[in-house]
């Protein structure tokens, strides 16, 4: 099978491009052909047999003149759609396997396979895995970006809420230009042609599925993870003890509801590890020690070594990677009950469930189990028999979705 795989990035980047490397490795190893269309870039670290990319769009530099075009090629673009037909004729996929392409690629993409498919009578699948929430919500969060609230208002097509709300960067004009991305898409249909989306978490397919669009194509998967050695228990050394917060150092993310916590249980040693707009923020708090941004080995080293690690968001989260992480390595996770996290939790069983944004609720857990040494050993060894998918695991699902027998 010939699979084409869409991303606007074709470098490491964030979790979209860990997901489209690892799964394009696996379903090469499996026999599959695969190639990539994206923007043009100089770590790009993957690509197609013809060299066809689009221009690298660079919303925080370029000359005037780009800028001014950009409001224009982020709804459609025609040098996106003659890219991607030049790459369609040379490898004739099978399967077309989107994932971020909005603004950069924008869905004129969607078109040209489509006009492609038809043309040359090539049947194509096109598949589409939601890492966020782009085709219900233009700032693709459903989360105010001035108040920081979790917003609804969009669902079902009255995108006009974005500019009410200047959802997009706090700016009108943005958010007017996100409003008529969406508008314009929705009006001709284009997500029609779109015949499977895969959504990381039940909570993301029942939001997608408030569009008539979008209901019926909808496929719940949660995202693969390599499987990993659980650490041993009994090697706990009260000397080193603490809880570990690692990813972004912002709003959404729970942060300031974390911050007032950690001055709320001066007993308890916090790690944080990470960076962020609030990181500044860290420093008035005793017990928190910020160890920057960690990758590898040594992040892997915190998450085995913490009593158990914190994730407080409060947006929409979908399947994140770090809780999951943080259970395959055999550490329980505080985390809030939003969006898809309580689908990867077993509440007192792996991790404790708190009520997203409650100081006091978040306060509770995490003194819970700072003073049961005990009940932290019982939910590391649980942690033992959780089990998400591997990427192999992974592959054969996706494989039936291709196949369209789901």
């Amino acid at each position: 099978m010939k699979i084409l795989m869409i991303n606007k990035f074709l470098y490491p980047n964030g979790g979209s491009e860990t997901y489209i490397f690892k799964l394009g490795k696996n379903l090469e190893e499996h026999g599959h052909e695969v190639q990539y269309f994206g923007m043009e870039h100089a770590g790009r670290c993957v690509g197609n047999r013809v060299n066809e990319y689009t221009s690298n769009m660079d919303f925080h530099g370029g000359s005037t003149l780009s800028k001014l075009v950009y409001p224009i090629k982020t709804i459609y673009s025609t040098e996106a759609r003659k890219k991607i037909r030049i790459v369609l004729d040379n490898f004739k996929p099978d399967v077309c396997h989107l994932n971020n392409f909005n603004y950069q690629l924008t869905p004129s993409i969607i078109l040209e396979i489509k006009k492609w498919s038809k043309q040359t009578g090539q049947k194509c699948k096109i598949v589409y895995t939601a890492h966020d929430y782009q085709l219900v919500c233009p700032n693709h969060m459903m989360n105010n970006y001035i108040t920081h609230e979790n917003c609804e208002k969009c669902l079902g097509g009255h995108y006009g809420n974005c500019v009410k709300g200047r959802c997009i960067h706090g700016s009108k004009a943005k958010s007017i230009i996100g409003c008529l991305e969406a508008k314009y898409w929705n009006l001709r249909g284009t997500y029609r042609n779109i015949d499977s989306i895969i959504c990381c978490s039940a909570f993301m397919k029942s939001k997608l599925d408030a569009s008539n669009v979008l209901q019926g194509r909808t496929i719940t998967l949660h995202n693969f993870i390599d499987a990993v050695k659980s650490k041993n228990v009994d090697t706990y050394d009260n000397n080193l003890k603490y809880c570990l917060y690692f990813g972004r150092f912002s709003e959404e993310k729970g942060i300031r509801t974390l911050i007032e916590a950690c001055k709320q249980l001066p007993e308890v040693k916090f790690i944080f590890a990470g960076t962020g707009p609030m990181e500044e923020k860290l420093g008035a708090v005793n017990n928190i020690e910020n160890v920057g941004f960690k990758t590898g080995q040594e992040l892997e080293n915190l998450i085995r070594k913490a009593n158990f690690t914190i994730y407080p968001s409060e947006w929409y989260e979908n399947c994140p990677f770090s809780v999951m992480e943080s259970q395959m390595y055999g550490t329980p996770v505080v985390g809030a009950n939003i969006g898809g996290i309580p689908e990867l939790i077993q509440n007192n069983k792996t991790g404790i469930l708190f009520e997203s944004g409650n100081v006091d609720e978040l306060v509770r857990a995490i003194r819970t189990l700072w003073m049961d040494e005990t009940r932290v050993k019982i939910m590391s060894q649980n942690c033992e028999n959780v089990q998400f998918d591997t990427i192999d695991q992974y592959y054969e699902k996706i494989i039936r979705i291709y196949n369209g027998e789901v």
